[in-house]
């Protein structure tokens, strides 16, 4: 899986394991901060706690991912993790 930049989202930041679990993975990125974004999805019924944790291990660098708010009956788990430098930041007027 080639891991996209700037949100450029295409097949070659999606891919479908052997069993069947979507992935896909995106980075925004800005003088300051980035933003790392994981989604997963079946056809058939909601990712698991397990299966959605080893891929975040190993997908997800230097932050803790926490997972966004989802609909009620979804089969797709979104997760993001957010990075912040302030000594990058313009300093509030």
């Amino acid at each position: 899986m080639k891991l996209p930049v700037n949100r450029r989202v295409d097949e070659s930041h999606h891919l479908v394991s052997e069993d069947g679990l979507s992935v896909w993975y995106t980075i925004q990125v800005s003088p300051h901060s980035r933003i790392q974004e994981a989604i997963f999805e079946r056809p058939d019924r909601m990712p698991s706690d397990d299966e959605c944790m080893r891929w975040l291990k190993l997908l997800v660098i230097g932050a803790e991912a926490v997972e966004a708010p989802g609909l009620p009956g979804a089969m797709t788990r979104r997760f993001e993790a957010f990075e912040r430098n302030p000594e990058r930041e313009a300093p509030l007027a």
